[in-house]
């Protein structure tokens, strides 16, 4: 926790903290939020409350008891619903795993079953899981009743008409699957920590506090959104995080912070970083359109060069993950994987099992039958055109090299540099970072300007949002790398630093030994 004297937006919010309003504070990358929710629990002691703070994860809620006083007690929302409800199910909670389609046969469907859906075939494998996904994303709604809009897109089969033939043969075997899970004591679903938390969300839970601080607000699953929001009756509500690092939007989460109804406030000192990479950051925050704008502690130097050691490399993909793994590993560096080598593992065997003629059940990939296949989807579908790196990677590499390299990451402690997705990096910092290459520019627009050149094409928000949290992780020295085409877009004007037009254009800042 820092212990520098607050800045005059912590003392702002400690001192509206005690009249009792609704707040909302917008906390930038790095502006000691955790500190200044750790005042205000501190305010409310002195005042006698009681409140609690729901943090993302528990590992979050660890860390924030740490520096919170005892009147406020540190957890997670699926900590409120376990005591409520969870505890019921125990019996439940940690049944052997199984494979989705064991389940899907329990729940009745036919082993043999093989259903066209337009130009691709759902077997009982790939119907199975879609299930279970499909009452996964109805446990992290807001809604009462399992519909067709929980059912999951399916690759290779976006188009409307196939989705509403795909939810009406998946919604009575999810329906089925939700009222197995209704029973304490036994059943054929395995029954996992975000089911009770709905049951509990369903019987409209009442929170006993004076206040709730709700961390990571701008990323909120809405079952956890309708509950807290419901507490305002009767306690405080505090929301805290920072709308501009909203990336989880893809996976149903929604930012609470933006148009709740409360007094607005917020951090803008980052004490993770220098004036310089501060306007870095609020050239993404400007394109954005987000409510803050940082700025950077004096004493900290940042720098913005060429990293040729940096300490992370953060990827827009997972497969942009892969490639610089590879790239590190040639280069002889001892290489960890953020969050470990699992998802990427899957991907790689997925792929191996279409390259030997196999289909997989990898939730991406589970409707195609050959790679040929994939391949075609990948090239010249635009629906597919993300997965085209994929291709493109094991059609260079190859499924046992790519499998290979995954197998000798090392640790995180033991490692020379970090490669990580900008999502797995969200949250945490190095003192070098990298953005990789993976990180392209917009497509240009057909136009052209009078030299002929093309004319860039517009900035998408979510993308420029994931830029935002990349460009943030950095302490001490930031290489753009795959984010410098915003250097010459026209949206990346005005320049993040006051030299002169050219001063910057090509700098390289020398850290470090090794290189690429």
């Amino acid at each position: 926790m820092h212990t520098h004297t607050p800045t005059h937006e912590q003392a702002a919010a400690t001192e509206a903290f005690p009249t009792g309003a609704h707040l909302v504070i917008q906390a930038g990358a790095g502006t000691g939020k955790t500190t200044t929710l750790a005042l205000l629990a501190r305010t409310a002691r002195r005042q006698g409350r009681r409140g609690r703070y729901i943090a993302f994860n528990r590992a979050v809620a660890r860390q924030a008891a740490r520096a919170f006083p005892t009147e406020v007690t540190c957890g997670t929302a699926h900590a409120l619903a376990y005591t409520s409800v969870g505890r019921d199910y125990q019996a439940r909670m940690n049944a052997p795993r199984q494979a989705g389609w064991r389940t899907g046969a329990a729940l009745g469907i036919d082993e043999d079953m093989s259903v066209r859906l337009g130009a691709r075939k759902i077997t009982n494998r790939a119907l199975s899981h879609t299930v279970l996904r499909t009452v996964t994303r109805f446990c992290q709604s807001a809604d009462t009743e399992i519909a067709p809009h929980h059912v999951p897109p399916l690759r290779g089969a976006e188009t409307e008409p196939l989705r509403a033939q795909l939810a009406e043969l998946t919604l009575p075997y999810a329906r089925k699957a939700w009222a197995d899970l209704q029973r304490p004591d036994h059943g054929v679903v395995r029954f996992e920590h975000d089911h009770y938390l709905k049951m509990w969300a369903l019987r409209d839970p009442v929170i006993p506090a004076d206040f709730l601080l709700l961390d990571e607000a701008q990323d909120t699953n809405p079952v956890v959104e309708q509950v807290f929001t419901a507490q305002g009756d009767h306690a405080q509500l505090v929301l805290v995080g920072d709308s501009a690092q909203a990336i989880y939007g893809w996976r149903g989460a929604r930012d609470v912070m933006t148009g709740f109804d409360g007094r607005q406030l917020s951090l803008s000192r980052s004490f993770r970083f220098g004036p310089s990479l501060a306007a870095e950051a609020n050239r993404w925050l400007t394109i954005i359109g987000a409510p803050i704008r940082l700025t950077g502690s004096p004493g900290l130097e940042t720098e913005l060069g060429t990293a040729r050691a940096p300490d992370a490399v953060l990827c827009r993909t997972n497969v942009g993950a892969m490639v610089e793994v590879i790239r590190q590993l040639d280069a002889n560096r001892r290489v960890a994987l953020a969050g470990g080598g699992e998802a990427l593992s899957a991907l790689a065997r997925a792929a191996h099992d279409l390259e030997s003629g196999r289909r997989t059940a990898h939730p991406e990939l589970m409707l195609f039958e050959t790679w040929g296949e994939l391949r075609e989807y990948a090239e010249f579908d635009p629906a597919g055109r993300d997965l085209l790196p994929l291709v493109e990677l094991v059609d260079e590499h190859g499924t046992e090299t790519l499998l290979c390299a995954l197998d000798r990451l090392s640790p995180e402690d033991s490692a020379e540099v970090t490669v990580s997705t900008a999502h797995r990096a969200k949250g945490r910092e190095w003192a070098r970072v990298r953005i990789a290459d993976d990180f392209t520019a917009p497509e240009d627009h057909d136009e052209r300007h009078e030299d002929g050149t093309p004319v860039p094409g517009p900035i998408d928000i979510d993308e420029a949002r994931l830029a935002y949290v990349a460009v943030t992780r950095a302490r001490s020295l930031l290489d753009l790398g795959g984010l410098s085409w915003i250097n010459s877009h026209p949206a990346g004007d005005p320049r993040p630093t006051t030299e002169k037009p050219g001063e910057q254009r090509v700098k390289s800042v020398e850290r470090g030994a090794g290189g690429w």
